[in-house]
């Protein structure tokens, strides 16, 4: 079976470059491209910024170096197969990958809490704690909150650099897209809308006259929900999992990584990294229409 490598870079000190590119494979990569390596050989997804050669083999094995060398100098280098690349759903976390910021720390800080939670906050996204104890306790913290703590965060909230082309383009290319996140839909309802999802699963609080309650609606949304409802719209849409692209930073967006046809860890975490092999650490989300082989061409802005 055919792959590509896919070398992508958002950063602009740090332009895409035929000669860097060769330079990778010859002193990195022999053992995955082979001795043919050529400029010829080269395909630029977008100028400066994307770029794929083609290998007839599977090598996952040997691309630590090449990546090693390549995170180095602020380039993601990643291996897809060629079949079925074009994805036909995209599920997507929302805090730290749709948009910048994890939106309860947000309202923690908000509401002078914010160093607590976010201690939390860190812990559950690196596994260190179960993620629905995590959030029941930090939404415990934030009891007698005025419910404006929602707006006010929503009114700050900043996308993602390449969020709204990410799903534009793969909507308008027949995919559905949606946000499957540990937040909250006062937050993702609005951030889905903004982006162009089709729709939004997140939790809720209880809020009671106007405050925040601190309690959560259960069943809380977490690790394996976001797998489940995964499932649940393959079943729906009569697709498999290899259809799916899946994006998420932290430890509660594992399980759906690991079944997706093409799970992406996006500046992810260091257990994410460690069991994920597709990675974005220096490429915005733009980055996960490179690997599926789309151009800049083919971007709906």
């Amino acid at each position: 079976m055919q792959h590509a490598i896919v070398f992508s870079t958002s950063q602009p000190k740090k332009p895409l470059t035929n000669s860097i590119i060769e330079r990778l494979l010859i002193d990195h990569g022999q053992e995955i491209a082979g001795t043919g390596i050529a400029e010829q050989n080269i395909e630029w997804l977008q100028p400066d910024h994307a770029a794929q050669i083609m290998v007839s083999t599977n090598a996952h094995s040997s691309l630590a170096g090449l990546r090693a060398a390549a995170d180095g100098i602020g380039i993601d280098v990643n291996m897809v197969a060629t079949n079925n690349r074009r994805k036909k759903l995209l599920i997507a976390e929302m805090d730290s990958t749709i948009i910048t910021d994890e939106s309860l720390d947000e309202m923690a800080a908000r509401a002078g809490i914010g160093a607590a939670v976010a201690e939390i906050t860190a812990r559950s996204m690196n596994g260190e704690l179960n993620f629905e104890e995590a959030l029941e306790a930090r939404v415990a913290m934030l009891a007698g909150k005025p419910a404006t703590l929602f707006d006010d965060t929503l009114a700050a909230t900043q996308l993602i650099d390449g969020a709204q082309i990410l799903v534009r383009t793969m909507r308008n290319h027949g995919a559905k897209c949606y946000i499957v996140s540990g937040g909250f839909m006062p937050i993702a309802t609005p951030v889905a809308e903004s982006c162009g999802f089709h729709a939004a699963h997140a939790n809720d609080m209880d809020i009671a006259d106007g405050q925040i309650v601190g309690t959560v609606k259960k069943p809380i949304l977490g690790r394996n929900a976001k797998a489940e409802i995964m499932a649940d719209y393959c079943q729906q849409l009569q697709l498999h999992s290899d259809d799916v692209a899946a994006i998420g930073d932290g430890a509660n967006d594992l399980a759906m990584l690991q079944i997706a046809g093409m799970g992406v860890a996006f500046r992810g975490k260091p257990l994410l990294r460690n069991a994920i092999s597709l990675q974005l650490n220096h490429t915005d989300l733009t980055g996960l229409l490179f690997l599926q082989g789309y151009k800049v061409t083919d971007f709906s802005n």
